[in-house]
């Protein structure tokens, strides 16, 4: 990657976190200071949110290690507009398939920055739409069709997203028998939720899954079953 677009792009990303930070905190800040409605101490705001903490701590600490690789230097406006594995991941996910672009390297680098840029536009633009058309389209959004239609989006996403990865792609190398890697995590997290549900520890458990997913990895690859691959070019 060129040394000064590499510098300019952890700038800017760097500038337009601080200053979604600023805005995400100083609004409510504002509000307070305007209506006067500060926490009493900072251990009732702690107690209070404490909660929420341990939910989404662990949750966007897996987030940054899982997904930064397949991001590249568009994490930065990834994390700022959020819907990350929702929205980003799979569209940055198919964009890089569609364009034959390899997650790690300039190409994919790119096609993620602009796949997640045209996204949050678009995103915002489905947004302001759907305010000004929320009372006309309310009986069609209320009806039972689409009420039902609603509890298949998270299964259809996440079923696409996880046909996209039963490959042997490995960037610019095949990895045979790459997809066995998943069935021991799968395994282990069906078998610990029998017993101790996991509802709630989204966080902790993507990133015991990561550790186990590495070390099944690496002990395939060491006994010969995962094979890796030149791709050829042309």
């Amino acid at each position: 990657m060129d040394e000064k677009y590499e510098k300019s792009i952890h700038r800017l990303g760097r500038i337009g976190v601080i200053v979604g930070i600023l805005f995400m905190l100083g609004i409510p800040a504002v509000v307070s200071a305007v209506y006067d409605v500060w926490p009493e101490s900072f251990g009732q705001l702690l107690a209070v949110g404490a909660g929420l903490l341990a939910v989404y701590i662990p949750t966007n600490v897996s987030e940054v290690f899982g997904y930064t690789p397949i991001l590249g230097s568009a994490s930065y406006i990834t994390f700022l507009t959020g819907n990350v594995t929702q929205l980003k991941i799979p569209v940055v996910v198919n964009a890089q398939a569609l364009a034959e672009a390899a997650q790690g390297t300039d190409e994919g680098d790119t096609v993620a920055a602009i796949s997640v840029a045209v996204s949050s536009a678009v995103t915002t633009l489905v947004i302001v739409a759907g305010v000004i058309l929320l009372v006309p389209l309310r009986p069609v959004l209320t009806s039972p069709t689409v009420q039902t239609a609603t509890t298949y989006l998270l299964p259809a996403l996440f079923g696409g997203l996880f046909l996209n990865y039963v490959n042997d792609n490995c960037g610019e190398y095949r990895a045979k028998n790459k997809t066995l890697t998943l069935i021991v995590p799968i395994l282990a997290v069906l078998l610990v939720n029998q017993f101790y549900p996991l509802s709630g520890k989204q966080g902790y458990v993507v990133i015991g899954c990561m550790a186990l997913s590495v070390a099944c990895a690496y002990v395939l690859y060491k006994t010969g079953i995962i094979k890796m691959s030149e791709k050829k070019k042309g």
